[in-house]
């Protein structure tokens, strides 16, 4: 589907069902409100289903996997050959984020949308928009047609998968993509290159003033306009961000939640709701990253982060961690005796 017909498509949430979702829980055998986000997780997923039962059975984690140009101008600690890598390991099930997600029963799909090299494995959704990048100190990242296009690719990742699965998990892969990200930052949320960028994975203190240098000159030469994301994007981002932002617009396409990770799936997040203010109500945050324009972000979006636990992974790896709120959440709400079942006096809301 193209980018501004899935635009046109997506609906609001149905606000009448969570509000019948919100009584239905104050009729259970427990203070009113005492489950707090919990109780509110529920009820946004009835609205986003348009039932009073809804489930969470089955999870799948996207993973955006793209290399960036900029990684030649010594921005990261390791080359763009480890994003391959890294991307082959999940599909062996031997990254980080597969062994966490066995806690969460969830699958991990790798989607490549611009690795430099062709990775081979069957499990791997192939939809590369080319290999790689730009350098963005340069000229632009990518075309606005590829950005365009590459948010397509998001759209009919979810569009494909959304009869298998109940909830989507945000992840990327992509060397590099943490200065993209800051670049973005720095533009959409009008602040200093310095304020939003932080050491990524893992670079020294001179490694951090050359990719705050680096950021700064790609904003000069480029000159992205904030009020239009999709410059924003095509100039500093990267095709795992853009591949992102499809995958939320998707997912308020298809009526499906969709979980946010941490500072790159947060960006795409961003921008996202830029594109269309309704898919907001369909995402959910996770954590606040570490990265210093995580909170930012998230304070920007008025979403919040339920667990805070100084993360900065990626891969997807705090969004899972957090989907399991969904089941504590789910399990109370089905098995919560009501008041009557419980032979105790009901709660009231009182002034």
């Amino acid at each position: 589907m193209k980018l501004y017909e899935a635009i046109a498509q997506i609906e609001e949430i149905d606000k009448g069902m969570i509000r019948a979702c919100e009584s239905r829980w104050d009729k259970l055998c427990k203070p009113l409100n005492s489950l707090g986000r919990l109780e509110e997780y529920v009820s946004r997923l009835a609205g986003i289903y348009r039932t009073l039962t809804p489930k969470v059975e089955k999870k799948a984690v996207l993973i955006m996997a793209a290399d960036n140009g900029v990684v030649s101008e010594g921005v990261t600690q390791t080359g763009s050959e480890v994003t391959a890598q890294v991307v082959r390991n999940m599909a062996k099930g031997k990254s980080t984020i597969n062994i966490l997600s066995k806690v969460a029963s969830a699958e991990v799909i790798p989607i490549d949308i611009g690795i430099l090299e062709d990775v081979e494995e069957d499990n791997v959704i192939k939809y590369k928009i080319r290999k790689g990048t730009d350098n963005i100190i340069n000229g632009p990242a990518m075309t606005r047609e590829e950005a365009i296009k590459a948010i397509e690719v998001g759209i009919k990742v979810v569009g494909e998968l959304k009869d298998q699965y109940d909830l989507f998990i945000t992840g990327e892969m992509g060397i590099g993509n943490t200065t993209t990200s800051s670049a973005i930052a720095s533009v959409m949320l009008d602040t200093s290159v310095e304020t939003v960028t932080g050491r990524g994975a893992g670079l020294s203190t001179e490694g951090l003033k050359r990719k705050i240098q680096v950021i700064k000159t790609a904003l000069e030469v480029n000159k992205p306009l904030k009020e239009d994301p999709i410059d924003v994007l095509a100039k500093v981002g990267g095709f795992d961000i853009a591949g992102l932002v499809g995958c939320y617009l998707g997912a308020a396409l298809y009526k499906k939640p969709i979980i946010m990770d941490g500072f790159i799936t947060t960006i795409a997040a961003l921008i996202a709701v830029q594109l269309q203010p309704k898919c907001k109500d369909y995402i959910f945050g996770s954590h606040v990253s570490k990265e210093p324009a995580g909170r930012m972000l998230l304070e920007t979006l008025n979403i919040e982060g339920a667990l805070d636990l100084s993360m900065g992974m990626g891969e997807g790896t705090g969004a899972i961690i957090a989907s399991n709120l969904f089941d504590y959440a789910l399990k109370a709400y089905y098995e919560i005796p009501s008041f009557d079942d419980a032979l105790i006096e009901e709660y009231t809301h009182q002034i």
